[in-house]
């Protein structure tokens, strides 16, 4: 699995390259070569039974969050953030080019002075070789589109770092999400505030009971959960939704709304300022198959 999804990572950016340069004919598709001269970053999970792989570019996360015996919650972090921040990363950098550029390569803590994120898809203008860039590139987009100190590329890559996680029934849900998210709030406070939809999410619709011949200890102990769960009752039945509004709206005194509507009606030139763009996936587990799950 560590393979495929490192050769899934690795085709994708292939395959932008390959399209955004000229054809056989010597034709340029300008709309490709835009595309590739911008980039992202991503995180992806492939889940099989029991068996977690999180694939990473960039600065997204995936954070698990556990349920402990006591009942507290705990948010583990399965994925490390590939920027200056991260010295492991800061090294293999370093170790891929010669020593004369190691004032260069990494510059007020970014990739040649303008990118912050260390891996990433696309982003052509850090990988492609001094030719393309200089007769290529430049030709359309102006030499200024060569970054700085270009001496000896690529100096991005697009290969993921993959993570393997066995589940077990105390792991409850994983969360994907890019770093808009993760620079308001912490991994901790969004599995709580995950947590707590999931306890009052039951509220939002009529009580079903689980099977029949129940008892009326177990139907009443059913009824003072729910009856708990009221106290946290979510306004969005979406976990990722409710997250949003609790990351841009959220205060010590509950959601200010008037906060929420303003930083997400900002023009699009100055939103960046205030905040960056939020992409939220929640995976739900099965604990009960998992206990069960065959080794």
């Amino acid at each position: 699995m560590n393979k495929a999804l490192v050769q899934a990572f690795l085709r994708l950016d292939g395959d932008l390259s390959s399209e955004a340069l000229p054809s056989v004919d010597g034709k340029i598709n300008m709309k490709t070569l835009s595309v590739a001269m911008s980039g992202s970053v991503a995180c992806v999970a492939h889940i099989d039974r029991q068996h977690l792989h999180v694939a990473h570019v960039g600065d997204c996360n995936a954070i698990l969050g556990l349920k402990t015996e006591t009942n507290s919650w705990v948010a583990k972090k399965l994925t490390q953030e590939h920027n200056t921040y991260n010295q492991v990363e800061v090294e293999r950098i370093l170790r891929e080019h010669p020593s004369n550029e190691a004032d260069t390569v990494i510059k007020m803590e970014r990739l040649l002075g303008q990118l912050a994120p260390l891996r990433a898809i696309g982003d052509f203008r850090y990988k492609w070789n001094k030719n393309i860039m200089s007769t290529i590139v430049a030709k359309y987009f102006g030499g200024q589109v060569i970054p700085p100190n270009y001496y000896t590329p690529p100096y991005l890559t697009a290969t993921p770092e993959v993570i393997y996680h066995r589940l077990t029934p105390r792991d409850k849900f994983l969360i994907l999400a890019t770093d808009g998210l993760w620079d308001i709030i912490s991994p901790l406070q969004v599995v709580r505030l995950v947590g707590e939809h999931m306890s009052g999410k039951v509220t939002l619709s009529p009580l079903k009971l689980p099977r029949k011949n129940m008892t009326l200890n177990e139907i009443n102990e059913m009824l003072l959960q729910r009856k708990e769960g009221l106290k946290t009752k979510p306004k969005d039945s979406n976990a990722a939704t409710h997250l949003l509004r609790n990351a841009l709206g959220g205060t010590e005194y509950g959601i200010d709304h008037g906060k929420l509507s303003q930083l997400l009606s900002l023009p699009e030139d100055v939103v960046r300022v205030f905040r960056d763009d939020i992409t939220i996936t929640v995976i739900y587990f099965d604990s009960e198959y998992l206990r069960h799950c065959p080794a």
